[in-house]
């Protein structure tokens, strides 16, 4: 009873610390993005062919016969029902889903289920993806217009997928490691280009211009190397960033790079807090600087990678989350990089919803609404900033 009675005020006065140490606007923030995420997601799945009203679709999105159905979730994020003997034996892993089959449901819980929710759940990961990207970037390279638009990483990722899908198209499940390669070597060419005896904010903008210029004429030009042109059109809208047709395969296809880029992310706040005190400050502080580097930039790559693997090329949300959400948290990567993890999707959906119903019935590709909102936007961080680049 003596240990138990003081052990308590320990856990007490730990949990005080930490609800003091929670930061109000972060809070808010937050809160902010998971409401406009909710109500982003409720107009998607409510608006189709198959109209139905807000109540209707949160009555079918929240459906307690769904939500806690383990067979439904093994036929989401599985692809179907699990085989327990090849868990057994990972020689006998090809037999590991035997059926790939919904369980029975209405109508409307079929279609908003199966069809228009991994919409959104794309957009979320998207949008959490290339925002902790861009805020890594932005650390790594002390400069705040970094994003992976525009140090390449898109350019290069998205040359490597276009590839896979026009010439290799058997290698098709494989498309986040494939655009993984193909961001890392983008990077590392940009890098490149802009060392001369360490790099500067404006040679690695200029040097990512020239990559991502070499690399977008690469992908138009194998364009003409298609046969089929249903492979062309989808090819042109994967170039410009949609959402439209995405499902529950994109889903698990981007769910695990995800989760892992996420986590390490938050577990790296901490160095990515030194490194924007400069290479002199982190190397007295013990870090290697150039090791971290490269570890952090491979993080901000796979995050990056995992997201144009599904949605395409999404410009401008890996440049102005990070800023918005600086502006509102500060520079602390601590808070900076959760913020990123809620406001980045909240930015996606709204986006997405926006390009779904602006122009009803027709669909406009989600990058173009993006590249709407972040073109002036980046203006206004121009002309409000006397100084643009390092941070």
């Amino acid at each position: 009873m003596a240990s138990r009675s003081t052990n308590t005020p320990g856990v007490r006065e730990r949990a005080r610390a930490w609800v003091g140490d929670v930061d109000a606007s972060l809070l808010g923030l937050c809160l902010a993005s998971v409401a406009v995420v909710v109500a982003g997601g409720l107009v998607q799945v409510s608006f189709g062919a198959y109209s139905m009203t807000i109540l209707e679709a949160w009555r079918a999105v929240f459906d307690p016969q769904i939500l806690f159905d383990l067979r439904v979730w093994q036929v989401l994020l599985l692809g179907g029902q699990v085989n327990p003997d090849a868990l057994l034996h990972p020689l006998a892993w090809d037999s590991l889903v035997v059926d790939a089959s919904l369980p029975e449901m209405n109508r409307r819980s079929l279609i908003v289920w199966n069809i228009r929710l991994p919409r959104v759940l794309v957009g979320v990961l998207v949008g959490m993806n290339l925002a902790v990207s861009g805020a890594i970037f932005q650390a790594v390279t002390r400069n705040e217009l970094a994003s992976p638009f525009i140090l390449g990483v898109s350019s290069g990722a998205g040359l490597m997928i276009l590839l896979t899908l026009v010439v290799f198209s058997g290698l098709a499940t494989l498309l986040p490691l494939i655009a993984s390669a193909g961001g890392a070597v983008a990077f590392l060419v940009v890098y490149a280009i802009a060392w001369k005896n360490g790099t500067s904010p404006v040679r690695l903008v200029l040097a990512g211009v020239i990559v991502s210029t070499v690399f977008g004429s690469l992908q138009t030009a194998m364009f003409f190397f298609a046969d089929d042109i249903g492979i062309v059109q989808s090819a042109i809208a994967w170039t410009t960033g949609s959402l439209t047709g995405t499902d529950w395969e994109q889903v698990r296809m981007a769910l695990p790079w995800t989760v892992v880029a996420m986590g390490l992310s938050l577990f790296s706040s901490r160095q990515l807090n030194v490194l924007l005190l400069g290479e002199n400050t982190a190397r007295s502080l013990g870090m290697s600087v150039e090791k971290v580097r490269f570890a952090l930039s491979g993080v901000a790559v796979l995050a990056a990678s995992a997201s144009i693997a599904v949605a395409g090329i999404v410009g401008f949300i890996g440049l102005i989350v990070p800023h918005m959400v600086r502006n509102i948290v500060g520079s602390d990567y601590r808070k900076l990089v959760v913020g990123c993890v809620f406001a980045g999707p909240a930015l996606m959906v709204g986006a997405d919803v926006g390009a779904r119903l602006a122009l009803s019935p027709t669909q406009i590709p989600v990058g173009i609404v993006t590249g709407l909102v972040g073109g002036p936007y980046f203006l206004y961080l121009m002309r409000r900033q006397q100084h643009m680049g390092e941070i």
